[in-house]
């Protein structure tokens, strides 16, 4: 299967060992993956702080960019979920017509790493090996904008040497929240804090997550505050293989 990659701008300029992992677990399972390097940023963050004729330029930038590619994969599910769910709502306030078809057809089509994998590919053992104990965190758009309840925790639960230990209370925001941490940091600070406690507790020394944006908030947190706990997107650690990873169950 002929793959495209939605790096993200924030994986691309701060994180792109993730879009590496990303590659490198689609090719393993033997599909091919390309780059679209007209892409740009999706718009996020311009949605979430008001700017919405910028995200508007950025969302029919996304669908040119993206329209003829039959299968999108990223590897956030914040920006996955901008593109799902934001742009249907930016096009009908702008009463563009010909945005709002593009995203009926788009929308579809691009998908969350783990989504891809589990409910697209139908593969849940990707033939890694990763010897720690993990804590699974989920995003708020994980789980409130793309409804990604257990594809990441099946992945997980596959790869050979990793125990999966419980988070508690792991449903609760990390307190990051784009800007928010930045206009209201005592308030993220606090939700940090508890995260970081439960993180703690559950004795892991990975925490995973699907948003490299979360992830840098809570590792930061648990560098500045002496945490001994790494930080991990999902793709990283299916990336670390030793065995051949089960055939694909979707056409190549």
């Amino acid at each position: 299967m002929r793959i495209a990659l939605f790096v993200t701008c924030f994986n691309d300029a701060v994180y792109p060992a993730t879009g590496r992992a990303v590659v490198e677990v689609l090719e393993s399972l033997g599909h091919q993956v390309v780059f679209p390097e007209e892409q740009t940023c999706c718009g996020q963050m311009h949605v979430n702080t008001g700017y919405r004729s910028d995200a508007l330029y950025l969302a029919r930038r996304f669908a040119d960019v993206f329209s003829s590619y039959e299968v999108i994969v990223s590897p956030s599910a914040s920006c996955t979920g901008t593109v799902v769910e934001s742009y249907a709502h930016l096009a009908e306030a702008a009463g563009d017509s010909i945005l709002a078809a593009d995203v009926l057809d788009l929308a579809p089509r691009v998908h969350e790493l783990s989504q891809l994998l589990v409910d697209v590919l139908k593969v849940t053992d990707v033939g890694a090996t990763f010897p720690h104990r993990v804590a699974y965190h989920p995003t708020c758009h994980s789980l409130r904008v793309l409804h990604v309840y257990e594809q990441p925790l099946q992945l997980l639960r596959h790869v050979e040497g990793l125990q999966l230990v419980e988070l508690a209370d792991a449903a609760v925001c990390c307190g990051f929240g784009g800007t928010f941490a930045l206009k209201n940091a005592d308030t993220s600070v606090a939700i940090l804090g508890d995260k970081l406690a439960a993180v703690h507790e559950s004795g892991a020394e990975v925490l995973c997550a699907l948003d490299n944006s979360c992830l840098a908030h809570i590792g930061g947190g648990a560098s500045r505050f002496g945490y001994g706990v790494r930080t991990m997107h999902l793709a990283e650690i299916l990336a670390h293989k030793s065995r051949v990873p089960e055939p694909s169950g979707a056409r190549p």
